[in-house]
């Protein structure tokens, strides 16, 4: 039997696209002429691996943390959230073990960025840089994604924790 239980968690999140916005992804800032907009600063990111870190812990979602009818939650900087939740998460003695997303853009082209994305995210969790996966698709020029309406982003985390010994 193994000394460690391990949980997976999945978390997905969309922003449109809007002007006089900068364009945040994994705390990281974007070149473009449109940023995404919401209640926060709208990193379609950083909230996706919140919710991934949440869900696997059982916590809930980013929603029930940080609603956007808080007035308190207005034009936020993400990393806050995704700080709160990885604090909750390790107060139940589970730690990030790795973390693979994927960011849906028709543009602007991501490829250039995605190393940095990585490193920041890395840096945030405290992994290790190789333990932290990006990659970029586009919508094909179908749906919100391809029309350049939004962006969206999806991210899976893998939690571990030491096994409490059972009678």
């Amino acid at each position: 039997m193994s000394d460690f239980e391990y949980r997976v968690g999945l978390g997905h999140d969309t922003h449109r696209l809007g002007p006089d916005r900068p364009l945040i992804l994994g705390g990281v800032r974007v070149d473009y002429d449109r940023g995404l907009v919401g209640h926060s600063d709208a990193d379609v990111l950083l909230h996706a691996v919140t919710d991934a870190l949440l869900g696997a812990a059982a916590l809930g979602d980013i929603g029930e943390l940080f609603p956007d009818t808080d007035p308190a939650n207005k034009d936020l900087d993400s990393r806050i959230f995704l700080e709160a939740a990885l604090t909750r998460v390790r107060q139940l003695g589970w730690e990030p073990v790795n973390l693979d997303c994927t960011l849906f853009a028709q543009r602007p082209k991501l490829s250039g960025y995605k190393p940095t994305i990585a490193q920041h995210l890395a840096q945030l969790l405290g992994l290790p840089t190789d333990c932290v996966n990006i990659k970029a698709k586009t919508g094909e020029k179908v749906g919100p994604i391809g029309r350049e309406e939004a962006m969206s982003a999806d991210a899976i985390v893998l939690l571990r924790r030491r096994s409490v010994a059972r009678d």
